[in-house]
């Protein structure tokens, strides 16, 4: 395979597994190598100045993530978007040329069919149907906001990052255990609990 450059990538076309879309919506297509911030400018430019009510990104391979990442930033900056996320498979055709073909041998170029996962998702400002699947309502945001602020959180500083889940559990065990250990180092009620503040120090 030494000799073999590939020279083309080939992306079948398939129609978005979206109902009812309107002819025109826009396919923000993701690439391995696209800049985010460039799609984010046009994608937002579409929603923001052109007024539309939905977009799609979609992206395959490597670019599943960055497709992801896009999503999730739409969905901060616009809010009260609903979503509906579908994963498939996609093939690819890759064409491998050979660079230094042997006198006699057949094969000059070689096609590779892969098959790829590749996601596609429907960002919407107009309700989508509930039941379908892979939908996600609009995350509520005033009511998160309500909640972190009387829990005194500093809705400014680096915790916005995380705003969308509430603390996991084994944070909470944390804390209990920290507790645990003062209480025992306090009492100092036998051998056992001692070992094991010193254990935790």
């Amino acid at each position: 395979m030494e000799n073999f450059r590939k020279v083309r990538t080939l992306e079948e076309e398939s129609p978005l597994p979206f109902p009812d879309l309107p002819p025109d919506v826009v396919e923000m297509k993701v690439k391995e190598g696209s800049k985010i911030r460039n799609l984010m400018n046009f994608a937002m430019a579409q929603m923001e100045l052109k007024g539309r009510r939905q977009i799609v990104f979609s992206g395959c391979g490597r670019a599943v993530t960055k497709t992801i990442t896009c999503v999730e930033i739409m969905k901060r900056k616009l809010g009260g978007l609903h979503q509906v996320t579908k994963v498939r498979y996609k093939t690819l055709l890759e064409v491998w040329e050979n660079q230094d073909p042997l006198p006699g041998s057949g094969a000059q170029n070689l096609t590779v069919h892969k098959n790829v996962p590749s996601i596609c998702i429907l960002l919407s400002r107009d309700p989508l149907d509930p039941n379908q699947t892979g939908y996600q309502p609009p995350e509520p945001r005033h009511g998160l906001e309500l909640q972190l602020g009387q829990a005194g959180e500093d809705m400014s500083g680096s915790s916005s990052k995380g705003l969308k889940r509430p603390l996991p559990p084994p944070h909470e065990e944390l804390l209990t255990k920290k507790l645990q250990v003062q209480v025992s180092d306090g009492q100092r009620a036998s051998g056992s609990t001692d070992h094991q503040a010193d254990h935790h120090h």
